[in-house]
């Protein structure tokens, strides 16, 4: 889990013990994130730096690992490590939707770059919360299910 200022993570925590699941918390050094004291939750504290835990994620994640972040780049590079990636909105990161995602990213970048504004986001709703925890589950169900095998053709009862 991307753990600066994610809005979700008491959820996390509490679907992965209901699954048996370890969690990773990853966050840089100036915004260390108080964890519950459960044997199966770690925290790992990267350096200070804009990207640091972002890098240290994508360097680890493994194929069947499910990162939860609201970093669209970061989601990106999980996906190409054959992960799987969620958004605290609930929103499931797949190769249908990156791609728009980080050229969206990119263009709302360079407006504030030509305009000088800010962004601004919508606040973390309920509903919100909901979304996340049926998306999770879903991925997460998914994922422990593992790669899934190609359909087997139907039989050609013509030939």
């Amino acid at each position: 889990m991307d753990g600066d200022a994610c809005p979700v993570r008491d959820e996390v925590f509490r679907v992965a013990a209901r699954l048996d699941l370890d969690v990773t918390v990853v966050s840089n050094g100036a915004r260390g994130v108080r964890l519950p004291d459960k044997p199966r939750i770690r925290g790992v504290i990267v350096a200070e730096g804009a990207d640091a835990a972002d890098d240290w994620i994508a360097n680890t994640i493994q194929p069947g690992d499910v990162c939860v972040t609201a970093d669209i780049p970061l989601a990106s590079r999980c996906l190409a490590a054959r992960a799987a990636a969620v958004a605290p909105s609930g929103k499931v990161w797949d190769s249908t939707n990156i791609g728009s995602a980080l050229a969206g990213r990119e263009i709302a970048r360079h407006m504030r770059e030509v305009t000088g504004g800010q962004t601004r986001h919508a606040g973390f709703t309920a509903a919100d919360r909901s979304r996340f925890l049926q998306s999770l589950d879903a991925v997460l169900q998914q994922a422990l299910r593992g790669p899934q095998s190609a359909p087997r053709p139907m039989p050609d009862f013509f030939s």
